[in-house]
């Protein structure tokens, strides 16, 4: 998959770019109605004969049009956002760079200089797309921004138990715990990225080793407590269980939350190493223990946990 890095204004004219079928969202998560509207996409440029892309947009418009300067947390941050993308079979992607130029675009500017002038022949969106400054470009004033040069699919809302698949609702359940349920909404477990680091190595001195990871990419972090995980090292899977929190029995002073896992049968040497944590399903809260003897029996107990949970859900790794 190509991938193109825009911003405007652009210098790139239609007679540069082959016939396009071009899905059009900002896809944080690429959940099952993201990967409808692109695989139709895909599906639509193969009955056309001509090429497919994707184009999305970075950073977040929320980033750039709030007043708040809390930096914006994704389930998918743009290099991971890519590669699942890229899974879907898509020809090339396009990365608009969002900043304040470019959010003051009118929807018929957006148009003419970012699908006329990529010679894109049919647009895939979702019924809910919208476009051009303040988001006054709809799916349904579409057809009159493309003044007769593109044609159109709307892609309908998916739900899933009545509720609209959504980045909001994913995030939702993140921030409740509820990972076990995001299979049925992202088509997947949730994952993050990091390099194991150096920590305090106090895991090894009560018999749980764990691996201490750093999150490189701005990711959305569930919320704080143990989980069953997934840890990949290359190629190579490993169940395990994990703490995400501030460790309470340890240390009393605030912080941001820390990642560790202690990884079942696993032996070697991981520090430098780029790893994804794939959370699976929610044990429990993180909690202080009075001593070190009670925490290694609930450690004990989450470890069993985490196997059963290993052992009804995946019968091969």
């Amino acid at each position: 998959m190509e991938i193109i890095y825009l911003s405007y204004p652009h210098e790139l004219k239609r007679n540069q770019h082959s016939p396009t079928v071009l899905a059009l969202g900002y896809f944080d998560g690429v959940h099952l109605g993201h990967q409808k509207v692109i695989q139709t996409a895909v599906e639509l440029a193969k009955q056309r004969n001509v090429q497919s892309a994707v184009m999305t947009f970075t950073p977040h418009p929320k980033e750039v049009l709030s007043r708040s300067k809390e930096p914006m947390k994704y389930i998918t941050p743009i290099k991971q956002k890519a590669e699942y993308i890229k899974q879907l079979g898509v020809e090339k992607l396009y990365i608009v760079r969002f900043d304040l130029p470019f959010s003051k675009l009118t929807p018929q500017q957006f148009v003419d200089e970012f699908l006329l002038n990529l010679h894109v022949v049919h647009v895939v969106a979702g019924f809910d797309y919208t476009y051009g400054h303040l988001g006054k470009g709809t799916m349904e004033t579409l057809p009159f921004h493309a003044r007769g040069q593109f044609t159109q699919t709307v892609v309908k809302k998916m739900t899933q138990e009545e509720e609209k698949i959504s980045s909001t609702l994913i995030r939702q359940f993140l921030k409740t715990g509820k990972v076990n349920q995001l299979p049925h909404y992202l088509g997947r477990f949730f994952e993050v990225e990091g390099t194991v680091v150096h920590g305090d190595k106090r895991g090894r001195t009560i018999g749980f080793p764990t691996a201490n990871i750093e999150i490189n990419e701005p990711f959305i972090i569930p919320k704080t407590g143990v989980y069953a995980v997934l840890f990949t090292v290359g190629q190579m899977n490993y169940q395990g269980v994990c703490n995400l929190g501030v460790k309470p029995t340890f240390i009393t002073n605030v912080q941001a939350p820390s990642l560790e896992v202690h990884i079942f049968n696993f032996e070697g040497d991981l520090y430098g190493k780029n790893v994804q944590v794939t959370f699976c399903d929610f044990i429990r809260d993180e909690k202080k223990f009075a001593g070190v003897t009670e925490l290694i029996e609930q450690i004990e107990k989450d470890k069993k946990q985490a196997i059963a949970f290993f052992s009804d859900h995946f019968s091969v790794l």
